[in-house]
């Protein structure tokens, strides 16, 4: 009997064996994740789009193809001598008293060293870079700008041309048959899209990182530092960009460039997670019209509009309800295109050429892929009904110190006008806004300020005209300090209440 059940127990385990390894042959080969020879899943994504491949993504075709033709620019300002006569507050006659036994002389800002990236776009040697890689704004533009290739080649490089508003610059070496880098199509980019970021960050050698698109059409404020009327629409990743990454390439992983680094968010210095490219979209029409006519060709609508979101207090004032979409218009220039189409203060535009827009800068990226003399259908909204009509864009914004003068004047309770340039010159200022005269309970009224008053800066912010004094104030609530100087005086500051309590 023992033997019996001996057998019984080994057949039971047998059998209990086989059916574990048939039961795990038959789920393993109905399973989701299969394996591939080279270990990666079969269907890899594949609950997402099935046509997705699996594979991993190769970098080392575009970064090879890229390096060649990303460069490294070094630039030299000289140095440059200052005036020491600086505004004092009035009555300080310390000042006078310790400059009549004390001489320094003229200050001297001195020479000027940096560097950056830059891409060769064509085998004759032009060069797309950033405006800030080559100018300093007051200290101007480089005197010396050298050019080394990934193999260490050098070049002298000359400025064909350049544009704040964009961030963007030409350079031309000289040269034949040098390696440069194709155009891709930055509108054709998708969010989570692989990119590489080409360039020479932190004084080091050419450099390669890797990341993701993280958002488009992306505008930060940071071009205004440089221009008037700044220009962006960047695309953001999570590629590594610090210092020196500047006029370097944003590829795809054909090894096309799609962009122009320009910028990080960086609260410590260095790099903090994002970064911000030119979209190429842009940087063709740039390059094409820098090249061709030596500046860019833009075409201008001719309106204001708010430079900084509104608060609630703001939008109460200018009458605009809580689910208005658009960019409100603030001012018509009256030689404008806006105006010779009959847009109007107080309209909302929502789309030019059924590209919609929903802010000033996102407005002005899409108008600065055309030129002056084309024609774009903007659709806009008054008091609740949508229109839509055609507008021959122009040369020139428009002269808005009229439009913007009786705004501010009516705002301020003055009447305003801006500083001539030779007067400007002979008070040994940039620019301002001169206060003609103070109405009765006006702002301005409740201050100590008198007429004659040249408006120089708005709470540090500096104003030339009536423009820039009408777009400080815009942006600015509360207590605000109005500084400048009477002709021929020392500089004065009048603290001004916008709220007019």
């Amino acid at each position: 009997m023992k033997w019996k059940q001996l057998l019984l127990i080994v057949s039971i385990s047998v059998g209990s064996a086989l059916a574990t390894v048939w039961g795990y042959n038959k789920f393993t080969h109905q399973a989701a994740f299969v394996q591939t020879q080279n270990g990666v899943p079969v269907n890899y994504a594949g609950f997402f789009d099935k046509n997705t491949s699996g594979d991993p993504v190769d970098f080392s075709k575009a970064a090879n193809s890229s390096v060649q033709a990303v460069v490294h620019i070094k630039t030299k300002i000289p140095a440059k001598k200052i005036s020491n006569d600086l505004p004092r507050s009035r009555g300080n006659g310390f000042d006078d008293w310790f400059n009549q036994f004390f001489d320094f002389g003229p200050s001297v800002i001195p020479e000027q060293r940096a560097s950056g990236s830059g891409v060769i776009i064509s085998q004759d040697g032009y060069i797309v870079t950033n405006n800030h890689v080559i100018s300093d704004g007051d200290k101007g533009i480089a005197s010396e700008i050298n050019v080394t290739l990934h193999n260490r080649k050098t070049y002298k490089a000359r400025v064909i041309g350049y544009d704040p508003n964009y961030d963007l610059a030409v350079l031309k070496i000289d040269g034949n048959n040098l390696p440069f880098m194709l155009y891709g199509n930055s509108d054709e980019v998708q969010l989570g899209q692989w990119v590489l970021a080409v360039g020479y960050p932190l004084s080091l050698e050419t450099t390669v990182t890797a990341g993701i698109v993280s958002a488009k059409g992306r505008t930060i404020g940071i071009n205004s530092r440089q221009g008037g009327a700044p220009v962006e629409s960047f695309i953001q990743t999570d590629a590594a960009v610090n210092q020196g990454n500047s006029g370097g390439a944003l590829v795809n992983t054909s090894g096309q460039l799609i962009g122009i680094n320009s910028a990080i968010l960086a609260p410590s210095g260095t790099y903090a997670g994002y970064s911000f490219a030119i979209p190429v979209t842009l940087v063709k029409k740039v390059v094409s019209d820098i090249i061709q006519y030596g500046n860019v060709q833009r075409g201008y609508l001719g309106v204001s509009y708010p430079t900084q979101e509104l608060n609630e207090e703001q939008m109460k004032q200018l009458g605009i309800k809580d689910n208005e979409e658009g960019v409100y218009v603030s001012g018509v220039a009256p030689d404008g295109a806006a105006q010779a189409a009959g847009i109007k203060r107080g309209d909302f535009i929502t789309k030019i050429n059924e590209a919609e827009v929903t802010n000033g800068l996102e407005m002005s990226s899409v108008l600065a892929n055309y030129k002056p003399g084309d024609k774009v259908q903007v659709t806009y909204r008054r008091k609740g009904s949508e229109y839509s009509t055609g507008v021959v864009l122009k040369k020139s914004s428009g002269n808005y110190d009229a439009v913007v003068a009786a705004n501010v004047a009516e705002e301020l309770g003055a009447d305003l006008e801006t500083l001539d340039s030779k007067k400007a010159d002979q008070y040994n200022i940039e620019g301002g806004v001169v206060v003609k005269s103070i109405k009765k309970g006006g702002a301005i009224s409740k201050t100590r300020m008198e007429e004659g008053f040249i408006i120089t800066s708005v709470s540090g912010v500096d104003v030339k005209n009536v423009e820039e004094l009408g777009k400080a104030l815009l942006s600015a609530r509360g207590i605000v300090k109005l500084e400048g100087m009477y002709p021929g005086s020392d500089m004065y500051t009048y603290p001004l209440n916008l709220n007019g309590e």
